[in-house]
């Protein structure tokens, strides 16, 4: 079918936006092609869905029966699992810039300008510390920097950064993180399901 790539990207599970794939990203933005790869998933029971925002792209039930609820409990557990900490990692981000914006996709991050910051900062390096000690991101490391790059290489295997040079330690937030916080939003707000220790951090963001 036409977009054979693009529809092989979304059932892979991939989330697209202008940062991870710029000609995928224009695609979809597209009625008629979004509309062509709906038709195409139906029998599938999926369907193409965005955030408000249109920031980011993926894959969605259509309609949620049985076997659907099932698996999006299971999704929603592992979801659970790394959502505190990557939270977390949002406030302390928020913190170190002194800045009350969320991170959207775009954004980028100077990882040497925060591990400054966090270097001056008592308050920072015991957040750090305490985020790189969390299996999510499971460092072991006692040095800021080392424990910040951990944590940036963590997110970047998970989608939610991209690092457009290898040896530039600049960061990239992708979509993937849009989806996150609309994510918590629709916990908090229409499922109302508690977040237990993480209900702090969503109350900052």
């Amino acid at each position: 079918m036409p977009h054979g790539p693009l529809l092989e990207a979304l059932l892979a599970g991939q989330y697209i936006c202008a940062i991870t794939n710029e000609d995928y990203f224009t695609k979809l933005q597209r009625d008629e092609v979004r509309e062509g790869l709906d038709d195409y998933l139906r029998p599938l029971n999926r369907r193409v869905a965005t955030n408000d925002e249109q920031t980011v792209f993926f894959l969605a039930y259509r309609d949620i029966d049985e076997p659907a609820r099932e698996h999006l409990k299971q999704q929603l557990s592992v979801v659970m699992s790394s959502m505190l900490p990557l939270l977390e990692w949002l406030t302390y981000v928020q913190e170190a810039m002194g800045s009350d914006a969320i991170l959207t996709a775009g954004d980028t991050i100077k990882l040497q300008e925060l591990m400054v910051k966090t270097e001056d900062n008592p308050s920072l390096r015991q957040r750090l510390q305490a985020l790189a000690n969390d299996k999510f991101f499971n460092s072991n490391a006692d040095a800021v920097d080392a424990q910040a790059k951990q944590v940036a290489k963590r997110l970047v295997e998970h989608g939610y950064l991209l690092q457009p040079h290898a040896n530039r330690l600049y960061f990239t937030v992708t979509g993937k993180i849009d989806y996150l916080l609309d994510l918590v939003r629709f916990i908090k707000d229409e499922e109302n399901i508690p977040l237990d220790e993480g209900q702090s951090q969503v109350e900052l963001l």
